[in-house]
């Protein structure tokens, strides 16, 4: 597993919604059973207000995505299968969206 892979997200309740899920876990960290991961949901499902910075459109695979910051998690490494793209050219959209999260800056 490696930071900033995208993954079908395979929870029944949830993955209507968010049907990819942003590894942002750093590999320093994979002794840990679980992963923190940021869902995407498409454009055109986002209900409420989108805050770019918060908030980017992210490309996966010719597809636009939001980044679901606010929704931040940890789910059980078991619940992520093969990666199906990765968004490390994407690095300092998520990267400020996190600081944004956290700082409000």
């Amino acid at each position: 597993m490696s930071q900033f892979d995208v993954y079908v997200n395979t929870n029944s309740a949830s993955k209507k919604q968010y049907p990819l899920l942003l590894d942002v876990q750093h590999v320093v960290l994979s002794v840990l059973n679980t992963r923190i991961v940021i869902p995407l949901c498409q454009i055109d499902t986002v209900d409420g207000t989108v805050m770019d910075t918060l908030m980017p459109t992210i490309r996966v695979s010719e597809q636009k995505y939001i980044l679901m910051t606010p929704q931040i998690a940890a789910i059980p490494v078991r619940m992520l299968r093969k990666p199906v793209g990765t968004l490390v050219h994407s690095r300092a959209e998520v990267l400020a969206a996190l600081d944004f999260a956290i700082t409000g800056v």
